[in-house]
């Protein structure tokens, strides 16, 4: 019995440990594409009818460190011409990051 207290109090330390270990950076750091996106569409001016708009984003990077929108997947004109204004051809950090490869973010847009 005391033994499997021991190996009980162990493993909820050692996922104590990992949860605090796997926080990592914030995700809006210029090092990261998800980051670099997030920032250049937090700040919308637009009402929204609903809490949230998504969207499905596809694009690729150019060879000089650009976005380039191939399509975005929404039910609202708004959410696409929004989108296509604030990332087509804005630069981005290359760090890990092929360029030409086609890649799919969602976007969700809220209040």
């Amino acid at each position: 019995m005391k033994k499997l207290k021991t190996v009980s109090v162990a493993l909820a330390l050692f996922a104590t440990m990992s949860a605090f270990a796997t926080k990592g950076k914030k995700s809006t750091e210029e090092n990261n594409l998800t980051g670099q996106i997030y920032e250049l569409l937090k700040e919308h001016k637009f009402k929204l009818d609903s809490e949230e708009l998504t969207a499905e984003v596809r694009f690729i990077i150019n060879e000089e460190g650009e976005l380039v929108v191939l399509s975005v997947k929404t039910d609202h004109d708004i959410v696409e011409g929004y989108v296509k204004n604030r990332l087509n051809y804005k630069k981005v950090q290359l760090d890990k990051v092929a360029p030409g490869k086609v890649y799919e973010l969602p976007v969700r847009i809220t209040a």
